[in-house]
Order: structure tokens, then C-alpha cells, then sequence
């Protein structure tokens, strides 16, 4: 009989059969003294099967029981990561089947629960430790406090407050405001962005991001294959997304220029210090741009 046809009969047999049989598997594999990647194959392929009908105290068994498995079924752990923080914590903390780019997919959809459970873990790259002091320093001071010194908050703090004033001394208003782009809003095209950078897809990243702001391909592929990632800033602030999830497209695109918790707070400085208003006329000069460049083309091929 195939896991497919165990994970049918028990669904026959009513929830509470299917709990059983959640439990059992679970308990089962966490018994095992080497535990195979096949046997974490066949525990993912039945445990997905019943994962939607089995109730949160069946979910916070499993995570307690997986957190400590290596190797763990990855898709179920997944799952379990991706519940609230209160049946996720064990995961979180121990869990070794999480990488660190699935870290942050969590922080950045999961918020501070999940922030505060990861900060547990041992071993924690320090991009992620820079990526969680960013996000909690602004709602738990005290917490922050205990991560980092206090001269360096100082110094962060009047970094970017002299790059507000600098930005204000350069800001110009004109006579006549230039109508706004009306780029989609980050609830809608967010998941699509972080989608595609936990994919590896740079391509279909820059695909999102001339959909998005109305931009030609060849002028979104730029943003996310520069030199720096100097461009790539106003255009996810012009999509109105917060810091950690600009953060976690930043370094899915500039790995190697996002490396540690210096250049993570130089770019919370940046990000934070750009308005949304500078951002989105860097748009309205990049669709002009592509506007004349596209003009230029036709007339050439008109001639």
C-alpha cells in the first residue's frame, strides 16, 4: 500500500482518524535514530495530505517533535514555520531544514513573532541578527538595546537624520507638480516580487518590476543587475514597500554588497531616509526616459 492510499484511507475515516495518523507518523520519525532524506520524503508526502484537517494542537506537536530532526521533511517544516509564532517557536529556534533565505521569507511575511523566535536561534548569520535588530528596533528599544551598544544607535540615528536634512536642502518644489505614477499597491504585487527572488528568478523579478511602475524590460532588468543596488531603492519605495521586504529583495539581488550588519544599517538609512514622493519622480524620469527612447526607435526604423 503507497503513502497516497494510508493518507486516503485515514481521510475516509474522519478527521479525528486523520489526527491519529498525523500524530503517529510524526512520532514515528522523530524516534528514529537515523532518520533518511527517504524517510522524510514519505513523511512530507503523507503529513501534507492531511495537514489542512488535522487542528493546531496536532500542528504544535509536530513542530515540537521535527525541530530537532536532521534530516527534517522540508516542506512540513515549511508549513509548520509559516503557522502562528505560538506553534511555530520550536521550528523557528532549532529547526537546521530552515536556510537562511527562508529566515527572512519568514521575517519579512511573519513580522515580530517570528522575529523575536529566530533571534533564539544558535548561530544566527549575522544578515539575519542586522535584518531583526532593524525590524525590532523600531517597536522594542529595550530590545534592541540588549543587541547592540548604545553609540551605535546613536550614530545610525544621526546618519540618517543628516541624510533627511541633506534630502531636504536638495528638494526643489516646481510650479507645476508632475502627476504622480500610479504604481500597483505593495499588498498586491509584494508576494509576486518575493516569489520570485526565493525562486532565484532575477528574470521574472525585473518582469514584476517593469509591470508594476510601467517600465520598459530593459530599464527594469538594469535595476536588479547594476553595479549597486542605488536604483533598485527608489523603485521599491515607490511601490510603497517597507523596509524588511525591500531589504529581503536587496539582498536576494546584491548578495555580495549586503553582508553583514554594517551594510544592512546603511541601507535601512538610505531606504528609510528616501520619501516616497523622491522615489516616485525617479519613476516619472525613468518612464519619460523609456517614452523618448521608444520614440527615437520608431523614428529610426521610420526613416
Amino acid at each position: 500500500m503507497s503513502v497516497a492510499d494510508f493518507r486516503d484511507i485515514a481521510l475516509e475515516r474522519g478527521p479525528r482518524h486523520g489526527e491519529r495518523v498525523f500524530r503517529a507518523a510524526v512520532s514515528a520519525f522523530s524516534s528514529l535514530l537515523h532518520p533518511t532524506r527517504e524517510d522524510a520524503a514519505r513523511l512530507d508526502d503523507l503529513a501534507l495530505g492531511l495537514y489542512d484537517s488535522v487542528p493546531s494542537e496536532a500542528r504544535r506537536f509536530a513542530a515540537a517533535a521535527l525541530s530537532d530532526c536532521d534530516p527534517a521533511p522540508r516542506h512540513l517544516v515549511a508549513r509548520l514555520a509559516d503557522e502562528s509564532a505560538d506553534i511555530a517557536a520550536p521550528i523557528l529556534i532549532r529547526s537546521k531544514a530552515l536556510r537562511d533565505i527562508d529566515l527572512i521569507g519568514l521575517i519579512a511575511r511573519r513580522g515580530i513573532p517570528h522575529a523575536r523566535a529566530i533571534a533564539r536561534r544558535e548561530g544566527l548569520h549575522p544578515t539575519v541578527a542586522a535584518l531583526i535588530r532593524a525590524l525590532l528596533s523600531r517597536v522594542e528599544p529595550e530590545t534592541t538595546a540588549a543587541l547592540e551598544m548604545h553609540d551605535q544607535e546613536s550614530a545610525m540615528e544621526a546618519v540618517r537624520n543628516q541624510l533627511l536634512g541633506l534630502m531636504d536642502e536638495a528638494r526643489i518644489p516646481e510650479e507645476e507638480p508632475r502627476p504622480s505614477p500610479s504604481p500597483h499597491a505593495a499588498t498586491e504585487v509584494y508576494p509576486a516580487l518575493r516569489e520570485a527572488v526565493l525562486c532565484g528568478e532575477m528574470r521574472r523579478l525585473a518582469e514584476q518590476l517593469a509591470a508594476a511602475l510601467e517600465l520598459r524590460i530593459a530599464r527594469a532588468r538594469t535595476l536588479v543587475s547594476g553595479v549597486t543596488y542605488s536604483d533598485l531603492l527608489p523603485a521599491l519605495k515607490a511601490l510603497e514597500l517597507s523596509t524588511e521586504q525591500a531589504l529581503l529583495l536587496v539582498l536576494a539581488a546584491y548578495p555580495a554588497q549586503v553582508t553583514g550588519p554594517p551594510a544592512i544599517r546603511l541601507f535601512c538609512v538610505r531606504y528609510e531616509a528616501l520619501t516616497p514622493e523622491a522615489a516616485r519622480e525617479k519613476v516619472l524620469d525613468w518612464q519619460e526616459q523609456d517614452i523618448e527612447k521608444g520614440s527615437s526607435h520608431l523614428s529610426a526604423l521610420s526613416r
